[in-house]
């Protein structure tokens, strides 16, 4: 049995193992799933009921997304993504924890958006807005005008804050703009979308 991988074209992070998937070129199959009922394909695998997961050969299943990504980049020795250096490696998870917790702010505006304007909380929404403006200024500060986030070479830190940067851009939370404040960030996410990996998985509603 070959891995198959139980994502949504439009999460972050299902986006960022495809990516991984790719650069690294392990053959894996996709099931698109609908995780929005009580009752999904993806709770026999995940109990969480969350995307993405990834079901091995052997039946076993992976998630969240870091623990399926650090899976792979062992799985082939093809374009390791995170390094073996203490230091290096903790330095690269530092950048995708600050992406992926960027990225967990915009999901939270954007699920208190979808719920009935009378339970909608503007204090909790304004809340997750400023973690997600904080996270974003810090990603453009720390990136400056440096060709990747970490080192000389493109590492799974580019490949979560591309994450990042993408799902920002398709959903818009809270009518966020992030282009014109963070320039440098906008220049950086449409040099990743040059790479195959990444224009082959742009989210999708």
């Amino acid at each position: 049995m070959a891995m198959k991988l139980l994502g949504s074209l439009a999460s972050p992070y299902t986006r960022k193992v495809r990516v991984v998937l790719a650069e690294k070129k392990i053959d894996c199959d996709l099931e698109i799933v609908d995780v929005s009922p009580a009752e999904n394909p993806v709770n026999a695998h995940n109990p969480l009921g969350k995307v993405p997961a990834l079901v091995l050969d052997d039946g076993t299943a992976l998630f969240d997304s870091r623990v399926i990504v650090e899976f792979l980049d062992n799985v082939s020795p093809i374009s390791r993504l995170i390094p073996e250096d203490n230091r290096e490696r903790v330095a690269v998870r530092r950048w995708e924890a600050l992406a992926d917790g960027s990225l967990d702010a915009g999901l939270l505006v954007r699920y208190e958006s979808l719920r009935p304007k009378k339970e909608q909380s503007e204090a909790w929404s304004a809340k997750q807005a400023g973690k997600l403006k904080r996270g974003l200024a810090m990603l453009a500060a720390e990136l400056g005008d440096k060709p990747w986030c970490h080192g000389e070479r493109y590492t799974l830190a580019d490949i979560a804050v591309g994450c990042c940067l993408g799902w920002v851009e398709f959903r818009k939370p809270g009518g966020l703009k992030w282009r014109d404040p963070y320039p440098n960030l906008a220049r950086f996410y449409e040099k990743l979308m040059e790479r195959p990996a990444f224009a082959d998985s742009a989210p999708k509603a």
